[in-house]
């Protein structure tokens, strides 16, 4: 017996047909769509990477890292022995060579130095020009220090309108303390600060807290440092840094820093005419996390004596120059 194959309406022929079309078409679409989304969203990562290549935050920080380390270092001088022998503009060492160049007044007044480097810009050996004063107060020092050498001393540190380089630097606080443990021991300060530092040409303000140790890596060398009795003798110190960092940069973001063995040799003048007492951070790392966006990694070498230092985001890797 053969079977009977019932012919099927033509219109339900075609429906199928459509139906078939335009779900082949759908189809299409979708993968179509897909690609261009995932196109989109591949471009638009792509975009975001190659923006984020802004190295101006980085760079305020390493501003703050030598603004304030350079504050540090004035008032390690003067009140060490009375003297700016690596910030006077001319002459012998000491108070008076500095107010005869007139870049500075030094007074003291019992355990208050002030430092005023008065409303014309007073440019230095090391390049720097600077107005206002600078107040070191060492009276709440312990165990009969009295000098920055000395374990126990403790300095706190505040400011009048200071100005470098258009600059203005304003603290809330800062002290120094000696915290050497043993006379076998290198010399050691802990610093704290909490600072503001406002940008030339309304270009911001940059708020900097931290908390770091100083070492003076040489304590051995007979020609920088000869124990207690004797002054440090700066022009052969060898500094090195470390510890945290935190506030508020230029952008508005939150920040954190971290610094690794910065190491300041004041044997090294990268311009030794220009500026024969400028001394640069030579090797160390900071590494500086600006809100949620990637890491900048400072790098400062491997000791040479120059002014660059290099940012790294991700796998870019940028040279700057050394304020």
């Amino acid at each position: 017996m053969k079977t009977q194959i019932k012919n099927q309406p033509k219109g339900s022929v075609t429906l199928r047909k459509n139906i078939s079309g335009i779900s082949s078409f759908l189809a299409i679409m979708f993968v179509v769509t897909a690609l261009f989304l995932s196109s989109c969203r591949k471009k638009e990562k792509e975009v975001v990477e190659v923006e984020d290549t802004e190295q101006s935050t980085a760079n305020d920080n390493n501003v703050a890292e030598s603004y304030v380390s350079d504050i540090e270092s004035i008032g390690s001088q003067v009140s060490e022995n009375g003297s700016l022998e690596t910030y006077r503009t001319s002459g012998s060492a000491g108070i008076e060579a500095m107010e005869a160049a007139g870049c500075a007044v030094i007074t003291v007044v019992g355990q208050i130095i002030t430092v005023d480097f008065g409303t014309t810009p007073c440019v230095g050996k090391d390049g720097r020009s600077r107005t206002g004063k600078l107040i070191y107060d060492f009276s709440g020092s312990t165990s009969g220090a009295i000098r920055y050498r000395n374990p126990g001393f403790n300095m706190s540190v505040s400011s009048q309108n200071y100005v470098v380089n258009d600059y203005t630097v304003n603290i809330t606080n800062k002290t120094i303390s000696n915290i050497t443990p043993n006379s076998t021991s290198n010399l050691k300060w802990s610093i704290a600060a909490n600072i503001s530092i406002v940008k030339p040409n309304n270009a911001g303000t940059v708020t900097w807290t931290c908390n770091r140790t100083k070492e003076l890596t040489n304590t051995n060398d007979t020609n920088c440092y000869r124990g207690q009795a004797f002054p440090i003798d700066w022009k052969k110190a060898i500094v090195k840094l470390n510890g945290n960092a935190s506030g508020v940069n230029a952008k508005a973001e939150n920040y954190t820093s971290v610094a690794t063995d910065l190491v300041r040799d004041f044997n090294c003048a990268p311009e030794p005419v220009l500026r024969p007492h400028r001394h640069p951070f030579i090797s160390g790392t900071v590494v500086y996390t600006p809100g949620s966006r990637p890491v900048r990694t400072i790098d400062y070498g491997n000791g040479a004596c120059d002014m660059t230092a290099t940012v790294t985001i991700r796998n870019k890797v940028f040279t700057i120059n050394l304020p």
